[in-house]
């Protein structure tokens, strides 16, 4: 086993964990789940099977990632964040054939308690907003805050806010990377 999990975690014959993963205190990962090498599942995170996590993903306490889910390389999912998997769920009708597919994209961040309706994706780097509710696609780079969430600006993919000048480029504080802003799409350059 060259991975970590905690005694009090369950994990089920037929789930796939990569090298150096660490699942923390009363998590419970599900038959034909996969996670990635180098993965960090804090407390009371369940996996269900048919998800899919890439390699260094960090997913923090009290979260469950239902079956549908996919999150890419580098992805964070704050604190009690909430994936749907069923649009219209009723207790007396069984929907179990109907997953909708998410897909978190390459290095993404979900805030704390910010919830993404199912069949929705999240493009690279994006970043949620705490409490955010996301009931529509996500574009890389895009900052969204709110109930519903909108579009409130751009982000680097170091996490921090991109201020574009008069000829759509901006440039990251921290990695001093530059990015280019035309027809309402960022990408690094």
């Amino acid at each position: 086993m060259d991975y970590f999990a905690h005694e009090s975690a369950i994990i089920d014959e037929g789930a796939e964990i990569g090298a150096g993963t660490k699942i923390w205190h009363f998590c419970h990962i599900m038959p034909g789940a996969v996670l990635g090498k180098a993965c960090n599942l804090g407390q009371n995170v369940m996996v269900a099977g048919d998800v899919v996590l890439g390699d260094n993903v960090k997913v923090q306490n009290n979260v469950s990632i239902y079956s549908g889910v996919t999150c890419e390389d580098d992805a964070f999912l704050g604190p009690s964040m909430v994936f749907t998997n069923v649009t219209n769920p009723r207790s007396a009708v069984n929907r179990r054939g109907q997953y909708a597919r998410t897909m978190v994209r390459r290095g993404a961040s979900i805030g704390a308690n910010a919830t993404i309706v199912c069949g929705n994706e999240i493009g690279e780097y994006a970043f949620i907003g705490a409490g955010a509710v996301v009931t529509r696609p996500v574009p890389a780079y895009a900052l969204v805050v709110g109930n519903p969430a909108r579009h409130s600006g751009w982000m680097s993919q170091y996490g921090h806010r991109l201020n574009f000048d008069e000829k759509g480029m901006a440039q990251c504080p921290e990695s001093g990377d530059w990015y280019s802003l035309k027809d309402n799409k960022v990408r690094k350059v």
